[in-house]
């Protein structure tokens, strides 16, 4: 099972985070504020519709991170699979599942519009519909989604923040500030991030000052996947997919819905991310262990950052996850986990990558007694997706390991 698919299933399962491990990353979500998600609408006679919710979260306070925040990015979302964290977002069911289909026919421009599924205000899930439109062109499946936000938290920025490209492969993708402060996200990607196939699924998302959220995705395909390409691009352009969520057409539904409650206030000693990245506190403590291997390029989102580093031998991959708070379900009756002396348990493997054959990856995996996790990834290649670029990884295991313990994790801990 490919990376994605294992984060879908394991988001599916528990909710919400980020991390390289899927079961973590579910359990980091709601407690660090930032999700990274993969959900399924049905359509088109059973294949599914498929968006990707990306997000990563954290704040950091004490030493390089500690405490728990709100600053988000989402990247390629979708219909909610189980409510929404701020609570149900029914509504009186002013406006049916047949209405919502209607909506969206009247908004696109001609066309034909087959196997349409959709729910209504009075859906415990929210309003959503999905079907497959054809303009004459090839078939592509089309979906759209309605939430209410509290449009001043981090969820509601993240929704609409562009992916770190080096992160994720898409075309383009951009922000917008509407004159009415409303933000707009376009998005040009794949359905897969390796391009395993050359199914495309572009998306606006518009987030307003209301608390609307109105989410649009289509493909060049009849479904997401499992569907061959029907064309070269999905039918409708960036300009009508951005007409599509703003139109006012929505507002009825989106005013049936409740208002979402307000998010909590940040702890008052937390320190905003633009502070201290993850990737900026890897890269000092790469500094103080003498790793001097000089770094190619580097970036991440919060409390996930990567560096690539270049020695002259091939280029070398190195990622970094940090969870304030983890479940030790991972850690538990592993013959390979040792405990430090201090409690924290440490998990040390290496083997096959999780997203290209030949590509090796060292991994440090370290839970500390008060919860936070940090790991630590090596690997023989500069893009998880591409092919091995040397023999191994350009730093060992044991510096992996300095990193992952290093006491300035620990809020307060003096540097050792």
């Amino acid at each position: 099972m490919s990376f994605e698919d294992e984060l879908a299933e394991a988001l599916r399962r528990t909710g919400e985070g980020f991390t390289t491990d899927p079961r973590a990353l579910a359990e980091a979500g709601e407690e660090r504020g930032r999700r990274l998600a993969r959900r399924r609408a049905a359509v088109a006679g059973g294949s599914a519709l498929v968006l990707v919710l990306t997000v990563t979260a954290g704040a950091y306070a004490g030493g390089l991170f500690g405490g728990s925040g709100a600053e988000g990015a989402v990247h390629v979302a979708a219909p909610p699979a189980t409510p929404p964290a701020n609570g149900r977002q029914t509504g009186t069911g002013a406006v049916t599942a047949e209405r919502m289909i209607g909506d969206l026919k009247s908004l696109l421009p001609g066309g034909r519009l087959t196997e349409p599924k959709a729910r209504g205000t009075d859906d415990e899930l929210g309003p959503w519909v999905g079907a497959v439109y054809d303009d004459g062109k090839g078939p592509a499946a089309i979906s759209l989604s309605l939430r209410r936000v509290d449009p001043f938290g981090s969820r509601a920025r993240a929704q609409t923040e562009c992916d770190d490209k080096n992160l994720r492969n898409y075309d383009d993708c951009r922000t917008e500030q509407l004159p009415d402060g409303s933000r707009l996200l376009l998005h040009q990607g794949y359905e897969y991030p390796d391009r395993r196939t050359d199914t495309k699924v572009w998306r606006a998302v518009l987030v307003t000052v209301q608390g609307f959220l109105v989410d649009a995705s289509e493909w060049n395909a009849a479904a997401d996947k499992d569907a061959p390409v029907s064309r070269t691009d999905p039918p409708l352009t960036i300009a009508q997919l951005k007409g599509l969520v703003t139109s006012d057409t929505w507002h009825a539904a989106l005013n049936d819905l409740p208002a979402a409650d307000p998010e909590p206030a940040p702890r008052p000693d937390s320190i905003a991310l633009r502070d201290r990245k993850a990737v900026d506190a890897l890269e000092q403590l790469m500094n103080r262990f003498g790793i001097t291997v000089p770094i190619a390029s580097k970036g991440g989102q919060g409390t996930y950052g990567y560096v690539v580093l270049d020695d002259g031998k091939g280029k070398s991959l190195v990622q970094i996850n940090v969870q304030p708070t983890a479940n030790p379900s991972g850690f538990t009756g592993n013959s390979a986990v040792t405990t430090e002396s201090d409690g924290t348990k440490v998990k040390v493997t290496a083997g096959p990558g999780e997203k290209n054959r030949g590509v090796t990856q060292w991994k440090v995996d370290t839970l500390r007694k008060d919860g936070l996790r940090v790991v630590l990834s090596a690997f023989n290649t500069a893009d998880q997706n591409g092919p091995a670029t040397r023999p191994s990884p350009a730093l060992t295991t044991e510096q992996l390991r300095k990193i992952a313990l290093a006491p300035e994790w620990n809020p307060g801990a003096p540097a050792r």
